[in-house]
C-alpha cells in the first residue's frame, strides 16, 4: 500500500508544468499570473493530501496526471468569477427571515439607490451653505417627524446602536437590566456581551419571570450610568409574570438623575392591530413615555435596509454623537439612500403597507394569499412535472426576524412530494438551482409557502421544478 502511495505521489505535476500547460488554454485571459499559481499550488497539495489519506485497496484512485489537475485549476478560476451572494425565493413562510436577509428593499428605495450609488452625492455636503455638512441630516428630519423624538442618529445595525448607547452612558459603570431582558437573539448576540463590549458593568435584577420597579430602585446608585429596558422580541414569557411599566421607569429615572434606554428590536410605525395582527407598540408610543433614548433595527417591521436606529432626546443624542465610537459604526450613502426611501414611505401609512414588501406580506388578507397559491398551483399541474404531486394545504407563517414572536398568519401552502426522492433530497435539489428555492419540510412534504413568495418568482418555481422532474435524480 505505501509502495501505491509512493508512486502517485511521484506523478504528481510540478506547479511550473501545470502553469505551462494551463498557459496554452489561455487561462491568463481569465486571472494574472500570481493567482493561477496560488490556485496550482492549492489543487496539487490538494491531491497530495487525498493520496495520504487513502486507505485499503478499495477504491483505485486515478493517476493525478497533469490535464486533470489543469483541469481543476481551470474550474477554480471559473469559480471566481461566481456571485456567492444571490437571489433566492422565500418559499419557507418567514417573513424576515435573518439569513435570507429580511426585508426586500422597495423599488422606490431600488430607485434611489441607483441614483446615489452611480455618481457623486452629497453625503456630507451641505448644499445651502456651499461647506462640509453631516451626513444623518439626511434623514434626521424625517425620523423626528414619524417618531416624534427630538433628534435621531443611524449607525449600521441596532446591536451597534445598543453598543455606543451604552458605552456613552455606562462605560465603567453600571446599566440595570432585568434578568427576563437579557436575551440572546440570532447569531448568538447576547444583550451581556455587547454590554461587557461597551466597557459598561451589568446589574442584574428582579428573576426571570417578575421584575418590579422596587428592584430597580433599590440597585440606583452613584455607580449607575443607565437604566435598560429590552424588548424580549424573539419569546414571550406567559403565565406567573410581572415586568416594570416604562413610563414607571422614566419617572425613576428623573428623580435619581439616570438616563433610561429602550431597545425595541423590531422598531414599528404601521399599528399592525389594524390588520388583525398582535399589537405591537409603534415608535411614536414608546417615545411619548418620555424615555431618553431608543434603538430599534431599520430592516425588521420598518421594512428598510440594515441599520441601527437612535431616536430620543436632544441633549442625550449629543452626547451619542461625540462619542469616537460613532464614526466606526456610521453607514454608508447606499444605506442612507434605501433607508431615506423607506422612511418616506411611511409618511402614508395606508400606502407603505402596499409599497413595502415586508409590512404587505404581513398584512395580506389570506384570501389573496389563497388565490395567489391557486394561480401557481395551475400553473405547475399544467406542466405534469413526472414523478411529482402538488396539491394545496392550510397553514400559518411566522413574522420572524425577532418580530411578533408568538403570532401565527394564515397562509396557504403548496404541499410537493416527488415519488422518486425523499422530501430532504427535493429539499436540497431546490436549493442546488441556479436561482435557488429555500422552502420547509414537514410531514414528508416539501411545502411552499405562498404569503412570501410573490408572483414574479413563478417561473423560477416553474422551471426549477421543470428541471428537477426532468432529470432522474437520486433517490436517497
Amino acid at each position: 500500500m505505501e509502495n501505491s502511495k509512493k508512486q502517485l505521489l511521484r506523478h504528481l505535476p510540478k506547479i511550473d508544468e501545470v502553469m505551462n500547460l494551463l498557459e496554452q488554454k489561455g487561462i491568463f485571459s481569465k486571472a494574472p499570473r500570481d493567482i493561477v499559481r496560488t490556485a496550482c499550488r492549492t489543487v496539487v497539495d490538494n491531491q497530495r493530501q487525498e493520496i495520504m489519506r487513502r486507505e485499503g485497496a478499495g477504491k483505485e484512485m486515478p493517476e493525478p496526471l497533469i490535464d486533470r489537475v489543469a483541469e481543476k485549476v481551470m474550474q477554480v478560476i471559473e469559480d471566481l468569477y461566481t456571485f456567492r451572494l444571490r437571489k433566492v425565493v422565500n418559499a419557507t413562510g418567514v417573513i424576515l427571515h435573518t439569513n435570507l436577509g429580511r426585508s426586500p428593499l422597495s423599488d422606490d428605495a431600488l430607485r434611489r439607490l441607483i441614483d446615489v450609488a452611480g455618481g457623486y452625492s452629497n453625503l456630507e455636503f451641505d448644499l445651502a451653505k456651499g461647506g462640509r455638512g453631516f451626513r444623518y441630516d439626511h434623514v434626521r428630519r424625517i425620523l423626528c417627524v414619524l417618531s416624534g423624538a427630538e433628534d435621531a442618529l443611524v449607525v449600521n445595525n441596532n446591536a451597534a446602536a445598543v453598543l455606543l448607547v451604552v458605552n456613552t452612558f455606562a462605560e465603567g459603570r453600571e446599566v440595570v437590566v432585568s434578568r427576563g431582558e437579557l436575551v440572546e437573539i440570532g447569531g448568538e448576540f447576547r444583550i451581556p456581551e455587547v454590554m461587557e463590549k461597551s466597557g459598561a458593568h451589568l446589574r442584574e435584577i428582579g428573576t426571570t419571570n417578575r421584575t418590579r420597579l422596587s428592584d430597580y430602585e433599590k440597585v440606583i446608585g452613584s455607580e449607575t450610568g443607565l437604566i435598560l429596558k429590552v424588548h424580549t422580541s424573539n419569546f414571550k414569557i406567559v403565565g406567573f409574570t410581572e415586568e416594570a411599566d416604562l413610563s414607571a421607569l422614566v419617572s425613576l429615572g428623573k428623580r435619581y438623575g439616570v438616563p433610561v434606554m429602550n431597545d425595541l428590536g423590531s422598531g414599528c410605525f404601521t399599528e399592525l392591530d389594524r390588520y388583525g395582527l398582535e399589537r405591537e407598540p409603534t415608535v411614536r408610543d414608546v417615545l411619548k413615555t418620555g424615555v431618553d433614548v431608543i434603538t430599534f433595527s431599520g430592516d425588521k417591521l420598518l421594512g428598510g435596509p440594515q441599520a441601527g436606529i437612535i431616536l430620543g432626546r436632544e441633549d442625550t443624542l449629543l452626547k451619542v454623537k461625540k462619542n469616537p465610537l460613532n464614526r466606526a459604526l456610521r453607514i454608508d450613502k447606499l444605506t442612507l439612500a434605501a433607508l431615506e426611501a423607506t422612511l418616506i414611505q411611511h409618511l402614508q401609512p395606508e400606502k407603505a403597507v402596499i409599497g413595502l414588501r415586508t409590512l404587505k406580506t404581513l398584512t395580506e388578507p389570506l384570501s389573496t394569499v389563497t388565490k395567489r397559491a391557486k394561480k401557481l398551483l395551475s400553473a405547475l399541474q399544467k406542466e405534469r412535472f413526472e414523478g411529482l404531486s402538488i396539491a394545496l394545504k392550510k397553514g400559518t407563517s411566522m413574522a420572524g426576524g425577532g418580530s411578533l414572536p408568538t403570532q401565527e398568519i394564515d397562509t396557504a401552502l403548496l404541499s410537493v412530494v416527488s415519488a422518486r426522492m425523499s422530501p430532504s433530497a427535493l429539499e436540497e435539489r431546490l436549493r442546488s438551482l441556479d436561482v435557488p428555492i429555500i422552502a420547509r419540510i414537514s410531514d414528508d412534504e416539501v411545502l411552499f409557502d405562498l404569503r412570501t413568495i410573490v408572483e414574479e418568482e413563478f417561473i423560477y418555481i416553474r422551471e426549477g421544478l421543470k428541471k428537477i422532474s426532468s432529470s432522474q435524480g437520486r433517490s436517497l
